[in-house]
């Protein structure tokens, strides 16, 4: 029954009405096997007496089935995540499930005091682009059920878009236009992505016989875009690949504002083909991925969805060729004096 002011009993009322701890009364709900069965009973028609009733998310808590799923994403903000985001929930919903998403504002540290904060009130973590470092995932995968999209730590459930051999892709067509210098806008010094597309740009321009060099790190935004913009005209390089699409869109409109022609003079390629990607002006040359099919997957993982020797699973991606590349110039524009300011 309710309150004479109608407000529903709490545990706290069964507590004071049966005379015990509200610790017990907690057990005698939740966990009715950690209390004498006499208690139990007792808890149990003071409850019904009262009328109080559990939460459905409180009596779940203990198997851990709270039909709920966290995904945690470096920035909430970057179009990036919108395609895993949405992939996520279209899996989460159709498992009858929840989603929950957070931001950790590419915070290592918010990532995993969020995971600790939700422990017991989630099913499991969905991380993206993860700030982390290997042994803190370790860590952390060791206690909580845990997948991984666009991080890969061995052993663990990951899904990335296959970034080594798109990364080739873009170093491979900007050398058939004839660059033999190219510059790697680099994003956040803790980021996976940044250090393997690093690694496959230097491999792959030592294969080829050109030159590539690292900047960086930079913010992954519009706003880093313009000191990517600047460091890349201190270089004698004909071509800049930014470490995503919001960075390249940044540099776009600093070199427009400086006076230097792209890709007339300077050839830019980003990452991750988002939204407007193909509006801004030239339309920028980007390397896309399933990353809808990325957030699916990585909810399946979570569940078992794969088998174990998937657990690892990567997903194709294409260079998009748009209007921001071209024809390598004969003179880099930092050492043509061109460049207006």
């Amino acid at each position: 029954m309710a309150h004479s002011d109608g407000r529903r009993p709490t545990i706290y009322d069964v507590a004071r009405e049966a005379g015990v701890a509200t610790s017990t009364v907690s057990r005698a709900l939740a966990r009715p096997g950690r209390v004498n069965a006499r208690t139990r009973d007792h808890v149990l028609q003071v409850a019904e007496r009262l009328g109080y009733r559990t939460n459905p998310l409180a009596r779940a808590l203990p198997s851990g089935d709270t039909r709920t799923v966290a995904l945690f994403v470096a920035d909430i903000t970057n179009p990036h995540f919108f395609g895993i985001i949405r992939g996520a929930e279209q899996q989460t919903r159709a498992a009858g499930r929840t989603l929950i998403l957070g931001d950790t504002e590419e915070s290592p540290d918010l990532e995993s005091g969020n995971v600790e904060r939700l422990s017991g009130s989630v099913e499991g973590f969905v991380i993206a682009a993860s700030r982390m470092s290997d042994g803190q995932i370790r860590e952390l995968a060791s206690a909580h059920r845990l997948a991984l999209v666009s991080r890969r730590v061995d052993g663990l459930p990951s899904v990335t878009v296959d970034h080594e051999d798109g990364t080739r892709q873009i170093v491979e067509h900007l050398v058939s236009l004839g660059h033999t210098s190219l510059a790697y806008l680099a994003g956040p010094r803790r980021s996976w992505l940044a250090a393997e597309r690093w690694r496959v740009i230097r491999e792959t321009a030592d294969e080829l016989g050109v030159r590539a060099m690292r900047l960086g790190p930079f913010p992954p935004a519009v706003e880093g875009g313009a000191a990517a913009a600047d460091a890349t005209l201190t270089r004698d390089v004909t071509a800049a690949v930014a470490h995503n699409d919001l960075m390249a869109i940044g540099m776009l409109r600093r070199f427009a504002a400086r006076g230097v022609r792209v890709p007339g003079e300077l050839s830019v390629v980003g990452y991750d083909d988002i939204f407007g990607a193909d509006f801004c002006s030239p339309r920028l040359t980007t390397l896309a991925g399933q990353f809808d099919e990325a957030g699916r997957v990585a909810v399946d993982l979570l569940f078992d969805g794969h088998p174990r020797s998937a657990a690892e699973v990567v997903l194709p991606s294409h260079l998009v060729v748009r209007d921001s590349t071209g024809a390598a110039p004969r003179t880099a524009p930092g050492r043509s004096g061109a460049v207006r300011t």
